[in-house]
């Protein structure tokens, strides 16, 4: 059975290493999210660095494992150093689309998006990609830069896509209103604010 593939990514205004309120904020919320999104009964895995304990300071100089050597769109153009890194990228895996949908636009992660343009800049590039991949199958960071910038050159295709213009499994479009609750739950432009 297919499962969904999800990249985020966002540049933020200000680097990770900002010790100022608002970035404590956004860590904060961070770490509620995953630990809610990671109890929902749909999701599957994300990619996490096996070796943050080691010494990595960095997405850039962790090892991923399966998950592939750590990627961004070409369009970031911030640091890349502990200090200077200011992304946030996720990558991750689904069963099914209503399932990401319901864990982005309930609980935690919707109060964040509500704050997204506190924390991250307003790139005119999309936010998050999904594509679908072969049970069993892990996605890269690679492939999610790859389908990220797909999706921002050429529009929504089975390719990449998403929510608002979404494809099924065999490549057949499904519109929001297949995957959305039906208490018509409006949804931003993307799940991380990039």
């Amino acid at each position: 059975m297919p499962q969904l593939a999800l990249y985020t990514f966002g540049i933020l205004k200000s680097p990770l290493a900002d010790p100022a309120p608002l970035m404590r904020e956004f860590h904060e919320s961070g770490e509620a999210i995953y630990r809610e999104i990671g109890r929902h009964p749909r999701y599957l895995a994300r990619a996490e660095a096996a070796d943050r304990s080691l010494g990595a300071r960095t997405d850039f100089e962790a090892d991923w494992g399966e998950w592939g050597e750590f990627a961004v769109p070409a369009w970031y153009g911030k640091g890349r150093t502990a200090e200077t890194v200011a992304l946030a990228a996720t990558l991750s895996l689904w069963t099914d689309l209503r399932s990401a949908f319901d864990a982005f636009y309930t609980g935690p992660h919707r109060a964040a998006l509500t704050r997204r343009y506190d924390w991250f800049e307003k790139t005119g590039h999309p936010g998050y990609v999904f594509w679908w991949i072969a049970d069993g199958t892990i996605p890269t960071w690679q492939d999610g830069v790859t389908r990220l910038e797909h999706l921002h050159d050429h529009g929504a295709a089975p390719y990449g896509f998403t929510f608002h213009h979404a494809f099924d499994p065999g490549g057949t479009p499904t519109g929001l209103t297949d995957i959305a609750p039906r208490n018509d739950v409006s949804t931003p432009d993307s799940p991380t604010g990039g």
